[in-house]
């Protein structure tokens, strides 16, 4: 028995994995993880896996950035930790500053958390109660996208229900208002990019008309629907979805935690709709995948609102333990430095290119039901006919073998490498990317059906 079976026997003894069919699992030689650098995992036997899903969306800036490293390794020998409740220290001033100057419009004031659920659950919190505030404690329901996903806390699930994660805690659940998702791989209408219209709004619209006096926010992920399936849609919906909200007197949320920090092509998501929300969930990327923390990014409006007076305690009391955490702060405020001075977003526009270029050839691959991509994020899904989540996994599992890590989900495969990928590295992954669709579509059917 060698050293990495030995620790896969550990592991299965010992580790509960996230996401992950514990029974498949302990059949299986998974990769065991020991180090990284750039945009490659390394694993306990030295294969070099390009890491084509930015490990779960987050290590934009690649793994090991030495400015990141160092800035983690300065501050951890300062300060490690210090409580913001009633006093702050330097690094959560410092980030403070940086979140803003890069954030979109008149959004002024950064409320921290660890991961991409508590920033989301602050969000919900923060909304509900600036209606409490301001005296209508009727407006306390939300309004989501069918098939949104916006974290596994129980009141995340209730915002962004998917069956197959969710379903044995629905009974728990104070579910959303959901409005129609903007499913572009199987639209109802059967629309085409260039004549869409977005006719699935109007579902949207209807829901906050509808509900405008008991509804507290609509949360969205702007531009793409990650968890549901990587369903990219377009910029106007949010646009328009902005003016509803405006015109019903309902806040709007905008879950940027994956689709922020560069990954659409644009800082944020929200700017390829030219629209601000009222406040931004942000994660994952902020300190480039190093350390857990989020935000919340809020109006001055909305932070006004919990400014106590003589009748009333208008106090936001909601926090965690390592909120603005100085070493995660240190990380994140070196991250933001880095998208800047490495011209990320400029890379990004090259890596665009390439993808777009890519997955609308793959799209004539038989057996691929549909391909989009925006940005550094790309997608495609696996027909029926063709096997569905059961063929894409077998393709994720040849792509490994040649040393490239994506993970499907379910029957949509997708592509979202790091913001710093070079030319050479994206052709590679584009390249066994198309091999192992080939491998398992194409030839497969070859061998089925001999000409």
């Amino acid at each position: 028995m060698n050293g990495t079976e030995i620790l896969r026997r550990k592991d299965i003894s010992h580790f509960w994995h996230p996401y992950t069919d514990i029974n498949t699992l302990e059949q299986s030689e998974f990769p065991v993880i020991e180090r990284a650098e750039g945009v490659y995992l390394v694993d306990t036997e030295g294969q070099r896996l390009l890491d084509g899903i930015s490990s779960w969306w987050c290590v934009n800036l690649g793994h090991s950035h030495p400015d990141i490293v160092g800035a983690i390794r300065k501050q951890s020998g300062k300060l490690q930790h210090s409580i913001t409740a009633g006093m702050s220290h330097t690094e959560v001033i410092r980030l403070s500053e940086k979140i803003i100057a890069i954030a979109p419009g008149n959004l002024s004031r950064v409320y921290y958390a660890s991961d991409g659920a508590c920033s989301v659950e602050a969000a919900m919190r923060i909304s509900l109660q600036y209606w409490w505030n301001l005296g209508r404690p009727e407006k306390k329901n939300m309004i989501s996208l069918s098939g949104g996903y916006h974290g596994d806390t129980l009141g995340c699930a209730g915002l962004g229900y998917i069956s197959r994660f969710h379903r044995s805690v629905e009974h728990v659940l104070n579910r959303s208002i959901t409005a129609e998702s903007p499913h572009c791989f199987h639209c109802r209408y059967h629309r085409k990019p260039e004549d869409c219209g977005i006719p699935c709004f109007a579902s949207m619209e209807k829901a906050v008309t509808e509900n405008s006096s008991s509804t507290a926010a609509v949360i969205v992920e702007p531009v793409c629907q990650g968890a549901a399936g990587m369903r990219i849609y377009p910029p106007e919906y949010t646009a328009r979805l902005r003016k509803v909200c405006d015109e019903n007197d309902v806040l709007l949320i905008l879950d940027e935690i994956a689709v922020g920090f560069g990954r659409t092509g644009k800082m944020f998501a929200s700017e390829l709709a030219g629209i601000v929300p009222d406040m931004m969930c942000i994660g994952k990327g902020l300190t480039g995948g190093t350390l857990p923390m989020s935000a919340v990014v809020a109006s001055e409006a909305v932070y006004d609102a919990f400014r106590s007076n003589a009748e009333t305690d208008r106090t936001l009391y909601h926090g965690h333990t390592f909120c603005g955490n100085p070493i995660a702060a240190a990380a994140a405020c070196a991250a933001i430095d880095v998208y800047e001075k490495e011209n990320v977003l400029g890379n990004v526009e090259m890596l665009s290119e390439m993808l777009s270029k890519a997955f609308s050839r793959f799209r004539s691959i038989r057996g691929v039901h549909g391909s989009t991509a925006l940005g550094c994020m790309s997608a495609l899904e696996i027909s029926e006919e063709s096997g569905g989540s059961g063929t894409a996994l077998n393709i994720a599992n040849t792509a490994r073998r040649k040393g490239l890590f994506i993970r499907p989900l379910s029957s949509v495969l997708y592509l979202w490498p790091p913001l710093v990928t070079g030319k050479k590295e994206m052709e590679k992954m584009l390249r066994i990317f198309e091999d192992s669709l080939i491998k398992n579509l194409v030839q497969k059917q070859i061998q089925v059906h001999p000409l």
